[in-house]
């Protein structure tokens, strides 16, 4: 057995029928009980993000705007790009639609995530804010040697998708991709990357979150412009591919063009895989930015957090995906996963070559914030562990690796990725299913405070 499928053996054991089951059924259990939340507060939770509230500004490093968008600078990567391409390609069209049920679900996931980041938040040596998993694991379950041991395997997992996951060289080999269509050679890729990194990194959450506020903001609404364009171009197309989407999700798709044809089983498992990759609900990742926001309401945070899940897949993800079908080139085994997408744009958007140019770009911010956001998770995994004398010791590692990554073999990585964000998700799970009552209260208490205080508004209209 060579190391692929060394690797890919130990991926489908991770990914199998119980973390799937525990995945979803974790969302499915949080939705029933916030009472189907992500639909009925997310208007709120929009709201939320463009209006300040001087009443809940509290301690925090960064605004929550900026929490959000350095966790989404993490999310919003390759896994909307090049991942919806690989689910695709895996489960068929069909996959699509299983991200859409797994974002679904993941957004009550990634409220939970974000309120209980807030609820039990601390602070490091340096002052700086201190949450996540690791710490409303270690507060918040009863049994205290089950919640550190938990505690520390989700650092322990979280450092290690940083560095050899999400983080680096997935990230990294795609902006390799996304750079060598503009003809720049790999060499100069690495140095350009390597120094950007670093540059940005030392500065830590305050530095990360300023750009994270200027280029995610602005490269999702470029791509989703972009693609948004292609699909009203081409409505027939863009309508049978909706329709290929629901029906290949519960009849799976027969072979087509040399394409090995895919089950429901392998739909449903490529779409919640490859949804998880991207949108990272239940990873557990997205609460430790969360976790810096300069806010006094946990419940807030939340719905803050939520929105993450909802344009991550929901909006951008679905761009991807229905480009890539309504191209046809989904299912032409002669290209390769990487640059499918590419061609789809290509095909669909010929003008002066924009349609590729929408791809490339969008690779090469989406990945490039994405490293920033992991080197800040990352960093955070080892404040946990060693305290922040391990700080310098994780930057210094994880800038060697960024400089490697674009020399590293592409799909033994995308392997080893999904490996590691699996085993990040069940400590996380674990802990979102033990602390759900903790969750559920402050949500009760935060609209029942919110009622009382429009009752009181309205009589003293009256």
């Amino acid at each position: 057995m060579d190391t692929l499928n060394f690797f890919q053996t130990i991926n489908n054991f991770v990914w199998g029928p119980p973390l799937l089951i525990l995945l979803i059924g974790t969302g499915l259990y949080l939705t029933v009980r916030l009472g189907v939340l992500q639909i009925f507060k997310l208007p709120m939770a929009l709201k939320y993000l463009f209006v300040k509230d001087k009443n809940h500004i509290g301690e925090g490093d960064v605004s929550s705007f900026a929490a959000l968008c350095t966790a989404l600078a993490a999310t919003i990567g390759t896994g909307n790009i090049i991942g919806v391409a690989t689910a695709i390609r895996l489960g068929g069209p069909g996959a699509l639609f299983w991200m859409w049920l797994a974002a679904f679900f993941g957004m009550t996931t990634k409220y939970s995530e974000g309120l209980l980041a807030i609820k039990y938040r601390t602070k490091d040596e340096n002052g700086q804010q201190a949450g996540g998993p690791m710490y409303y694991l270690e507060g918040g379950l009863k049994n205290k040697k089950l919640g550190k041991f938990l505690a520390k395997a989700f650092a322990i997992f979280g450092i290690g998708v940083a560095f050899f996951g999400i983080g680096t060289f997935a990230q990294v080999n795609a902006i390799v991709t996304g750079m060598s269509g503009f003809g720049i050679p790999k060499t100069v890729v690495a140095v350009f990357l390597t120094l950007s990194v670093a540059a940005v990194t030392i500065g830590g959450i305050k530095s990360i979150s300023r750009v994270s506020e200027i280029v995610v903001p602005f490269m999702a609404l470029f791509y989703v412009l972009g693609a948004a364009t292609i699909l009203l171009l081409n409505p027939s197309s863009t309508a049978e591919a909706f329709n290929l989407v629901i029906i290949s999700a519960f009849k799976g798709h027969a072979a087509m063009g040399g394409f090995a044809g895919a089950g429901v089983a392998l739909a449903l498992k490529a779409g919640v895989a490859r949804g998880v990759f991207s949108n990272e609900s239940g990873l557990g990742s997205a609460p430790i930015a969360a976790a810096a926001a300069k806010t006094n309401s946990c419940v807030r945070q939340g719905l803050i957090s939520m929105t993450g899940t909802f344009f991550d897949t929901i909006v951008v993800c679905t761009m991807t995906g229905l480009v890539l079908i309504s191209s046809g080139l989904w299912n032409d085994a002669s290209i390769g996963g990487a640059e499918v997408t590419n061609a789809a744009f290509s095909s669909l958007l010929t003008y002066g070559g924009i349609g590729g140019f929408i791809v490339n770009i969008g690779i090469i911010f989406f990945a490039f914030t994405t490293i920033l956001g992991w080197n800040y998770y990352g960093e955070r995994c080892t404040v946990y562990l060693f305290g922040i004398k391990g700080i310098k010791y994780f930057k210094g590692i994880f800038i060697f690796l960024i400089a490697v990554g674009p020399f590293i073999r592409l799909q033994l990585i995308w392997v080893i990725a999904d490996i590691v964000n699996g085993l990040m998700a069940v400590p996380n799970l674990i802990g979102l299913i033990a602390l759900s009552g903790v969750v559920i209260k402050e949500t009760k208490d935060y609209f029942a405070d919110l009622k009382l205080k429009e009752k009181i508004k309205e009589t003293k209209t009256v």
